[in-house]
């Protein structure tokens, strides 16, 4: 993409103890808890994850001192982004990880917060009628995700260049995400000088584009190059 600087890919974070519980653990204040890391189960994806995007960096013949992993400050993708440096032998400590807060789960709300995972699809109906419709009691809405999603992409832009990003996070971000820059690459390249990251988002931030994002659902520990 001729407006990015950098090349990226997308993890979802491997099985987590709320996936095994079913729980929605949304917050920042439940979600940085220790007791809200990885299952087994999920520490076994990431491992397999890492090798993967050991693969993806052979194969467009990037150097691994090039690889850069950013992501979500909350418990279950810092152990994800930890385990997939192990795998990379990429000191965790390092500059070449980079916990970006922008990059946390999607708020669902405290009505919400630590039920059960069915009420996802709730969430995702309202979704489609209006992206940009307010949660109640200050839960995030799909425009208001894009918002921050869109510091987190800046920031790194601003940072690195030339390098492989693996992005580290969530379900709903992740989705949103993918959604934004393959509407952005749709866009072709305008004949003006405001061809850029920021100015590409905000030309995008049309209901019918933001209400598809289920369409780029990821599994856990799911590694994608961004389309």
């Amino acid at each position: 993409m001729s407006f990015l600087r950098n090349k990226y890919w997308v993890l979802r974070h491997g099985r987590s103890i709320p996936n095994e519980r079913g729980l929605i653990v949304s917050s920042m204040e439940n979600g940085t808890l220790e007791e809200y890391k990885l299952a087994t189960e999920g520490i076994n994806q990431a491992h397999l994850a890492g090798e993967l995007f050991r693969k993806e960096l052979e194969k467009y013949v990037i150097p691994l001192e090039n690889a850069r992993i950013c992501y979500s400050p909350f418990s279950r993708t810092s152990h994800t982004a930890k385990v997939v440096a192990s795998s990379l032998d990429i000191p965790f400590e390092s500059p070449q990880c980079k916990v970006v807060e922008d990059l946390r789960e999607r708020f669902f709300g405290p009505s919400f917060e630590l039920t059960s995972h069915d009420k996802y699809a709730e969430i995702w109906a309202l979704d489609e009628k209006d992206p940009f419709m307010k949660a109640e009691e200050g839960g995030e809405s799909v425009s208001d995700v894009v918002s921050r999603l869109t510091n987190a992409l800046l920031t790194i832009e601003s940072q690195f260049e030339g390098c492989a990003i693996l992005v580290v996070s969530h379900g709903d971000p992740l989705q949103i995400l993918q959604t934004m820059l393959h509407a952005a690459r749709e866009l072709g390249r305008p004949d003006n000088d405001d061809d850029d990251l920021a100015s590409r988002i905000q030309a995008i931030l049309v209901p019918h584009i933001l209400s598809q994002h289920r369409k780029f659902s990821l599994l856990t520990g799911e590694l994608r190059a961004v389309v």
